[in-house]
Parts: C-alpha cells; structure tokens; sequence
C-alpha cells in the first residue's frame, strides 16, 4: 500500500515533527507503487507550475512555495513561510508513528527547534 500525502504548512515534509499529520490537506492510498508514482507526478507537476521555489529530499518528499506567502506566528515573534508539500510513502509498519496514530500533544512549533 502506498499513500500520496499533500500538505499545507510552514514545515517542509521531512521533519515529521509532532503534529505533522494536521498540515494534511489530501492523502489519497494507492494498492501499486506504479499508480502512486503516477499520482505524485501529476501533483508534482502542477504544483511546481503554481509555485516558483522548490527543494526535494529523500527521493518522493518535496516542498513547494512562494516567498512571499508567510503567516504571522505569534508564538515565534516573525513570519514563518508557508510550504506546499507533496509526499510519496509506502505504508508499512516502518513509517512514522503520526501516520500510525493520532497524536493528542499540541504541535511542535518550528521556532521552538532553534532554541
């Protein structure tokens, strides 16, 4: 089983920090790898004719944006960019735990790590 996960958020995909799961605007499974591919390829493409920055890790993560399009973050004090990203997983029981369960802790905040 493999997922094809679109996210909204100010962390790029990689960091699966606590609370990951709830930047998840799509999340689409798919029974072969061949239909996923297709699937991320598609949205890969889309997004990166709206969205002029880019950067990929990890082979199917990639991370979208604009550099204007940054929220305020009371928490932090600045502004905090704004990614669009787009993941292609295998489902198994190597994944990490936010795709396995739920989490009930509040969410990690971005400017909490540089502390």
């Amino acid at each position: 089983m493999y997922r094809v996960i679109k996210m909204y958020g100010d962390c790029e995909p990689w960091w699966f920090l606590d609370g990951w799961e709830e930047d998840i605007v799509k999340d689409r499974e798919y029974a072969s790898y061949r239909d996923a591919l297709v699937a991320y390829q598609k949205e890969w493409v889309s997004l990166s004719e709206i969205f002029p920055e880019k950067k990929s890790k990890t082979g199917m993560m990639t991370a979208f944006w604009n550099p204007e399009e940054q929220e305020w973050c009371e928490e932090c004090d600045e502004h905090l960019q704004q990614y669009h990203s787009l993941l292609l997983l295998e489902v198994n029981e190597n994944m990490p735990k936010g795709l396995q369960v739920k989490r009930e802790k509040s969410r990690t905040r971005p400017c909490r790590i540089k502390n």
